[in-house]
This record gives C-alpha cells, structure tokens and sequence, in this order.
C-alpha cells in the first residue's frame, strides 16, 4: 500500500514489485507492439482519414503518460512493511466507519493511493476529505471531514485492520 508524504510514496515490497513489473511491461514489450501497431495502420494510407492510425496514436500518448506517472511514483518511493494491526487508520488499511454514529449506514474501504483501486473494495486516497478525517483516528473515536458543498460530515471508526490481498 501507499503513503504519500510530499513527493515520498511509502510501497510494500509487493506494491513496489507490482508497479515496476508493470513499468516494465509498458516500456518494452508493449512499447514495441503499439510501434507496430502505428506502423501498420500508417501503411494503409492516408493518415487524415485512418481511424486505426489515431486510435493506436491515442493509445501510444496514454501509454507514454502511464508509463511517466509509473517512474516518478517508484523514483520517489520508500519501500516499507504493512502497516501494523493496532486500529489506528493508517495508508493501507481496510476502514469501517459509520455515518453521523449511525451503525446501520456504514461503508467498508481502503485507504490507499488510487493505483490499488479495485473493483474488489472501494478506495479512498489519504488525500481525499474523508481519507485525510479518518488518518490517524483510532477505533472508537469520531472524525470530521469536509463536504463537496461545504457541510462538515462526522464518522465513527468502527474498524480499522490492515489490507490483505
């Protein structure tokens, strides 16, 4: 999991592996398939009017921005332990809050950088307005955070364990 502090991204050593495999990936086998995919599409003609040639140039500049992103996150990474199973909210933590105290409106997610997005378990950032409330809080106490329209929004910590994959 991840914790960004300034231009420090805190990795587990999994995480870390993870993204640069994937970096990997992207900056060599892939690069060279989207070049042959160009290549193939620029020879079918004129380039104005070949669908194929700008979907496959599309893909190349998304590709080029990931594959930046990738770098500078392991560039400025720490790689760390988990974070430990003592109910503080921490990056990396699967959290259980329920809404103005209420135990029957709660949600379950993950705190964590938006590259563990998962359809498995809703993430939050530790930046976002609920993740920067909860951080820090322990199981039990109450946190505040702010509201798209302004308005103050209060959780209880129901639970806070870390993420196991």
């Amino acid at each position: 999991m991840t914790q960004t502090s300034d231009n420090v991204t805190w990795l587990t050593q999994e995480a870390y592996s993870q993204l640069k495999a994937e970096l990997e990936y992207l900056s060599g086998p892939a690069r060279t398939e989207i070049s042959k995919k160009i290549e193939a599409a620029r020879e079918e003609g004129d380039l104005r009017e070949n669908g194929g040639y700008h979907a496959a140039k599309e893909e190349q500049g998304k590709q080029e921005l990931r594959i930046r992103q990738l770098q500078q996150l392991l560039e400025n990474a720490k790689v760390g332990e988990a974070p430990a199973d003592d109910g503080v909210v921490e990056p990396g933590m699967v959290v259980k809050i329920a809404f103005d105290g209420d135990e029957d409106d709660t949600i379950t997610f993950l705190l964590a950088s938006r590259e563990y997005a998962s359809s498995e378990i809703e993430t939050y950032s530790p930046q976002s307005p609920l993740g920067s409330g909860v951080m820090g809080k322990k199981v039990g106490q109450d946190a505040e955070y702010e509201l798209p329209n302004g308005k103050m929004a209060s959780v209880r910590i129901l639970e806070a364990k870390p993420y196991r994959d």
